[in-house]
């Protein structure tokens, strides 16, 4: 198992900003501009909730964002919460 964090490996840094990329053009455009201003920064918790929020269909994860819905108490954590706000400012 791989145990090295998401800030010192550059092949998972690689594979986020990978996964990152969206079918809608708008959850794409957030998700880049997010990465772009704060991934160096990203701790390892967050990297896996940004990750739980890639698993989402694309119109789900837009509803998220725009604040058209709320995060169900299977995602809701601190580190998911310090993200979709990131994202929601982004």
């Amino acid at each position: 198992m791989d145990t090295s964090s998401h800030q010192s490996d550059p092949e998972k840094r690689r594979r986020l900003r990978w996964r990152a990329r969206r079918g809608l053009l708008e959850n794409d455009l957030v998700i880049t501009r997010y990465l772009d201003a704060r991934e160096a920064l990203l701790s390892d918790g967050e990297v896996a909730a940004l990750a739980s929020l890639l698993e989402l269909p694309d119109n789900d994860l837009l509803d998220l964002i725009m604040a058209r819905t709320q995060l169900g108490a299977d995602l809701d954590s601190t580190a998911m919460r310090g993200v979709l706000d990131g994202l929601r400012q982004a």
